[in-house]
């Protein structure tokens, strides 16, 4: 096979991952790096919950691809079509191989509309909307703004997705935005969870049940959209209990969609076979395949058991910069471990964020000395809103945080 071009280190994937490890092992002395995306742009994603919320502008969520590219970092402009992890090497979708001595797979998670059906005609439609897409945002914001009765539904996949409790910050911030315009008596909020409880660690889940009775939402538990009928305007949702279903007709809908690994990684042999959503099978502490040592992931693409957050990249990323400089030296075990960090900036009005921070063991733990991040905080909104933005663009894309 013809290589056309080689590098000692190639990361799959200009997000927030695979710029961060970029940029890591660029300080720590890897000279050959090269990096695989076709996108001109380069998103913040978390702020678009802001932006269907009328608390952010879209444009600030978005910046050229070529700005957050570390120095000395050669830019493959084009899409992965494949991997051989046999041969070491990645095929481009206009036909060039690139081979690699170490491979780094983060290139996302891929948002499967027409897994649910109805789905992805409704976000066409004039009264759906999902913030999980840049150009759907500012529509979210546009029927709540409109919106002065009748009934709205948010809902959540089953399944891993990025940012799982995004599916509820939206629905908190329409809510508040409807107390304050004096019109939330004549919503219904319906508020649609795959799980068992509002969240995995009961301290959070409790304040989150206050939230939402604050509100007035009604929670629907272990439930899941099933069917969306544009036309109609109604929302089939499905009690995984009990099997029953109940057709709710909507004036707005905010929908997520399932989501899972890009079709071309599921095709290769870098997906876990015993999971159809083809994230690749990594050791979940070291971040390394587990049967091709020489290729690790991270991020939203990774079977890691964590929550798909930016937290939880800006805690994988020095792991894996670091254990694929020792693996380059020859130093054997990898010498860092990831222990399933993240967390998730849950607004829960439009002036107030509850900071959930946990690992895989599902504990609170926190990271901010001497605040309570267990409820809801007007302080943290400043975090989400300005801090974290911040953050993101100036250090951790700089492989400084």
């Amino acid at each position: 096979m013809t290589t056309h071009a080689h590098h000692k280190v190639l990361i799959v994937g200009g997000g927030s991952a695979g710029v961060s490890v970029a940029a890591r092992l660029r300080r720590q002395g890897v000279a050959d790096v090269g990096l695989v995306e076709p996108s001109d742009t380069h998103y913040y994603q978390p702020l678009w919950t802001l932006v269907g919320g009328g608390r952010a502008a879209a444009r600030e969520s978005a910046r050229p691809q070529r700005s957050v590219m570390p120095k000395g970092v050669s830019w493959i402009r084009d899409r992965v079509a494949g991997v051989a992890p046999g041969e070491r090497t990645v095929a481009l979708a206009d036909g060039r191989t690139v081979g690699y001595d170490r491979l780094v797979v983060c290139p996302g998670i891929q948002l499967d509309w027409d897994a649910v059906p109805g789905m992805a005609q409704a976000v066409t439609a004039p009264h759906t909307s999902s913030n999980y897409a840049y150009e759907l945002a500012p529509k979210t914001w546009d029927l709540i703004r409109s919106m002065r009765s009748g009934t709205a539904v948010f809902t959540m996949p089953s399944g891993p997705i990025k940012c799982a409790g995004a599916p509820q910050k939206i629905a908190y911030l329409a809510a508040d935005h409807w107390r304050e315009q004096g019109v939330l008596k004549d919503i219904r909020v319906v508020l649609v969870l795959p799980t068992p409880g509002m969240f995995g660690v009961p301290v959070f889940a409790r304040e989150l049940e206050r939230v939402a009775a604050r509100y007035g939402i009604e929670v629907r538990t272990s439930s899941e959209l099933v069917e969306v009928d544009p036309d109609g305007r109604a929302a089939t949702v499905v009690d995984h209990g009990t099997g029953a279903k109940d057709r709710i007709g909507f004036d707005m809908l905010h929908v997520v969609p399932p989501q899972s690994a890009p079709d071309w990684l599921k095709a290769t042999d870098l997906a876990d076979p015993a999971n159809p959503a083809g994230y690749v099978e990594i050791d979940k502490y070291t971040l390394r395949h587990v049967r091709h040592p020489d290729v690790y992931a991270l991020g939203d693409a990774g079977s890691s058991p964590n929550s798909k957050t930016g937290a939880a990249i800006r805690k994988q990323a020095p792991v894996v910069a670091r254990n694929v400089v020792a693996d380059l030296a020859g130093a054997g075990a990898p010498p860092a471990s990831y222990d399933g960090y993240a967390s998730c900036p849950i607004t829960t009005s439009r002036h107030s964020m509850l900071l959930a921070e946990f690992d895989y063991t599902l504990q609170h733990r926190p990271t901010l000395p001497l605040i309570d991040t267990t409820r809801e905080r007007r302080d943290m909104w400043y975090l989400k809103r300005y801090g974290l933005p911040f953050l993101y663009w100036n250090l951790m894309l700089r492989g400084r945080a």
